[in-house]
């Protein structure tokens, strides 16, 4: 997919005035580069191909294809206040952080009523930069009880694609639901009652009658 960009001239702040974006473009083979985007066309973009797809940035004399690489938001307004991309070698493999999307039904889940754990929500691979995923699916149907887990090796990766941290790494597994402890009360002592109810008559007893 394709973004347009500008040269940046002016201030940051001017620029978000406007409703647009600043932003820098950089990589081994090009050199940092202020420019602007359009604020909505970008947040389009960045929905569809989030921070692991190639987006083509046109616009300028020569086109380049490039990865957002990060994002900058205000705190209050959650809007985005600067965009850095990275600008990526034709021919040469990238390495990224892929999201990891759930999918399927686990029986441990469904059935003894346990609790998911998402060890890992994202994953670091190596792949050219047309094989890369948007996201990459986990199907936990196979945490099927509270001793099954789902490790790196255990997912099924795209053609091309290669994992960048240790195979035994855990992805997911299903903790045993907590059991509710209900607190005992404790007993009555009925002999403290007794000796209460006999002081108070007694006390009743030694008030002068007026």
């Amino acid at each position: 997919m394709k973004l347009t960009i500008q040269k940046r001239t002016e201030d940051a702040s001017v620029v978000r005035a406007a409703g647009n974006i600043p932003a820098v473009f950089y990589g081994p083979k090009a050199a940092s580069t202020p420019i602007t985007v359009n604020g909505p066309e970008f947040i389009k973009v960045w929905r569809q191909a989030g921070e692991s797809s190639v987006v083509t940035l046109v616009g300028l004399d020569e086109e380049h294809d490039a990865l957002i690489h990060d994002i900058s938001k205000d705190p209050v307004k959650d809007t985005v206040t600067h965009v850095d991309f990275y600008v990526i070698e034709k021919g040469k493999k990238v390495q990224v952080a892929v999201p990891l999307e759930f999918i399927g039904e686990s029986a441990a889940v469904k059935t003894l009523g346990g609790v998911l754990i998402k060890v890992i929500h994202e994953l670091e691979i190596e792949a050219m930069p047309k094989d890369l995923p948007h996201a990459i699916e986990v199907d936990i149907s196979s945490l099927v009880d509270f001793d099954a887990q789902i490790k790196v090796s255990d997912i099924k990766l795209p053609s091309g694609v290669t994992a960048e941290i240790d195979g035994e790494e855990v992805v997911a597994l299903v903790s045993a639901p907590k059991e509710e402890v209900e607190e005992e009360s404790a007993p009555i002592d009925m002999s403290a009652i007794e000796i209460s109810e006999k002081k108070g008559k007694k006390e009743e007893e030694e008030i002068p009658a007026e």
